[in-house]
């Protein structure tokens, strides 16, 4: 259908080897665009976009760094001429069931000042320069698709409840880190929507729910429960918003945040 077509398009997607990143990826891919898989390691995201097709490239990228941006930017447009959809999706998601990370210092009381740092400077930080970089590009062109990728944590609290064992033990907390920085770019969606509006710069944030994705079958069931749908995501179930917010078939929407969560804040 041509409404959701990206044929000539170009787009950069950041933490391209994520989960969701690969698929988000993939889907542009389909749509018709020259993709751009963007990630920290370089021979990974190389390989990936070769096993996308000849048209589409890996570049190295660190969204926290303006001259890595600027860079990955210039190579941009030397190979395509124009960068038309981004996708800030790059993000530190803290697992602490994840041994490493231990009970104690996933609660508040004790969560380490430069673990929230860290969050603050890749999902928030990191979304402010690839903006003010890639998005820069778009307004002088006089068109161009930002989109934010939040979560449904960036919307509610936490329910601490899904993080307990069978034992109704606390395995971890989910720490503020992730809902504070999720929140805050949906606030900045808003900002960049208005600001760049008269610029043909649209600005929109896409709302992930959890995604399963090998967690033990006790929290996949309880992470069900909360949704109407009754499961957790696919890492697929964003491809199509994904598309509908890149494309001409959102061309009156900016500044919203399209929730894609199974109908958990519905409720």
């Amino acid at each position: 259908m041509e409404l959701f077509s990206l044929k000539g398009k170009t787009a950069i997607v950041t933490g391209a080897l994520g989960l969701i990143g690969k698929k988000h990826c993939e889907a542009l891919v389909m749509a018709g665009a020259n993709v751009v898989a963007a990630d920290l390691d370089e021979k990974k995201v190389e390989a990936f976009a070769a096993g996308l097709g000849e048209q589409h490239g890996g570049l190295m990228v660190d969204v926290t760094s303006q001259s890595s941006l600027i860079m990955a930017r210039d190579k941009i447009l030397t190979r395509y001429g124009s960068i038309d959809i981004l996708v800030n999706n790059a993000a530190i998601n803290d697992m602490f069931e994840n041994p490493a990370m231990a009970k104690e210092l996933s609660a508040f009381e004790n969560y380490p000042l430069n673990a929230f740092q860290q969050s603050l400077n890749v999902n928030v930080t990191g979304v402010f320069l690839c903006s003010q970089v890639f998005g820069t590009v778009m307004a002088q062109q006089g068109s161009g698709s930002i989109i934010n990728v939040a979560s449904t944590y960036g919307i509610v609290g936490p329910d601490q409840s899904i993080y307990k064992n069978r034992q109704g033990e606390q395995d971890f907390y989910k720490s503020a880190a992730y809902p504070v920085t999720k929140g805050a770019v949906i606030n900045f969606t808003r900002f960049l929507a208005s600001y760049w509006g008269n610029k043909g710069v649209r600005v929109n944030t896409l709302s992930p729910g959890g995604v399963e994705n090998n967690q033990n079958d006790f929290f996949v069931e309880n992470y069900a429960a909360k949704t109407p749908l009754g499961r957790m995501a696919k890492a697929d179930d964003y491809q199509g918003a994904l598309i509908f917010l890149a494309s001409d078939a959102s061309a009156y929407m900016t500044g919203a945040n399209l929730v894609v969560d199974g109908g958990w804040t519905a409720i």
